[in-house]
């Protein structure tokens, strides 16, 4: 059976919105949500979160006892370490086939979408040796010296019909530890890009990130499907 171990980072600090991944969202701190959605997927073996907060390790301790703890150690906490260099720590230490990596900050990923992420790699490795979440983007989009980017102004169509651009989402990585340690990226030689809804792919990053997330939250609460 092919082991496939879930690693989900945490900083206790956060620059934009302060002690965010233990803020509370809809009465629970943030980070309870993605791990509830990893917990119900059954193609993960194992949850690893690697964070430096006494914050987030006692509520881990308390509510997550099957969820292993890694403490961050100095030289990988401050807010210029490259995620990958803490990506080659964390599956160092914790053996797997692969990984799916994600954040706390991505409440509203679903765990059937989860699932579906990790039968797509499968089902393409190893043709594609890493996968990341996209989300689509069909409006038309211009680069920093006025030029466009995925349209001809001259030709005003609709924006339904322009070709479409992906923005990396950072919901979810999927890579073999090989791959990372020869890349140095959890990004391999041949990813496969995997599209997310952009409501489900939600991100928290900025005060009011917090109250999108639980306008949504809330409204797939009354209606499962909307979101």
């Amino acid at each position: 059976m092919t082991e496939i171990v879930a690693l989900v980072p945490m900083r206790h600090e956060s620059q934009r919105v302060p002690g965010k991944n233990f803020r509370s969202l809809l009465g629970q701190p943030l980070y309870v949500h993605i791990l509830d959605n990893l917990l119900t997927c059954s193609e993960i073996s194992k949850i690893v979160v690697d964070t430096d907060s006494d914050v987030i390790i006692e509520g881990l301790r308390d509510r997550f006892p099957e969820v292993k703890i890694l403490v961050r150690p100095g030289h990988l906490c401050g807010d210029e370490v490259p995620m990958n260099e803490i990506l080659l720590y964390d599956s160092a230490e914790v053996q797997a086939d692969f990984y799916v990596q994600t954040h706390s900050t991505n409440p509203l990923l679903r765990p059937e979408t989860i699932s579906r992420a990790i039968q797509t790699f499968l089902e393409n490795y190893p043709t594609h040796d890493s996968l990341f979440s996209v989300t689509r983007i069909q409006t038309r989009l211009w680069d920093a010296l006025g030029h466009p980017i995925n349209h001809n102004p001259a030709i005003l169509l609709r924006t339904q019909d322009l070709l479409p651009v992906y923005e990396e989402n950072s919901c979810l990585y999927i890579f073999g530890r090989e791959s990372l340690v020869k890349r140095q990226n959890r990004l391999g030689e041949h990813p496969l890009m995997f599209e997310i809804e952009a409501t489900e792919a939600w991100d928290i990053d900025e005060e009011i990130d917090f109250l999108i997330a639980e306008f949504l939250m809330s409204l797939r609460k009354s209606d499962p499907k909307s979101t």
